[in-house]
């Protein structure tokens, strides 16, 4: 971000980059795997001219620590939009410092202690978001001691279950 720190419009398609998990291919564009996204769509959903993509994307080839990060960056399916269909539960935990550590060890524990099957984690990097959250997804409900339990976590400043 620091890179792009004098453009909010670039660093805006940087954001939309890399929480979709899209890459930028050889010759600038912007692909999920082999699918190419439309540089119009980019720039239409975060509010941009489809210039400001293309820049961004030159910016990002040409600089050789952007580069390779974003010629790698993929994209890994979430289960939290799914979650309802399948009778999963999404815990949403909210920290007071998201750059400490053992933060998942210590949520994850608590839920295994309690035999409650993780079908999957995802925590927000605190690089790319202003607050940042660790969401895990489990199978079915979660009894009323282990958000307790979890909620007690120093660390812990608001818990949300959808």
């Amino acid at each position: 971000m620091e890179k792009f720190e004098d453009s909010p419009s670039q660093q805006a398609v940087v954001r939309l980059l890399l929480e979709r998990g899209f890459s930028v291919n050889d010759e600038g564009r912007v692909v999920s795997g082999g699918i190419e996204i439309p540089n119009t769509g980019i720039a239409r959903e975060i509010g941009v001219d489809r210039r400001v993509v293309d820049a961004t994307t030159d910016a990002i080839l040409g600089d050789p620590e952007l580069e390779p990060i974003f010629r790698n960056i993929t994209a890994i399916p979430s289960l939290m939009d799914l979650a309802p269909v399948l009778d999963l539960t999404v815990l949403t935990v909210a920290v007071s410092d998201p750059e400490a550590s053992g933060i998942v060890a210590a949520v994850t524990g608590i839920l295994a202690d309690h035999d409650i099957s993780i079908r999957q984690t995802i925590s927000e990097d605190p690089e790319f978001t202003d607050d940042p959250v660790l969401y895990v997804i489990t199978e079915g409900d979660l009894a009323g001691e282990v958000i307790n339990e979890i909620r007690a976590l120093e660390f812990v400043r608001r818990i949300e279950l959808e």
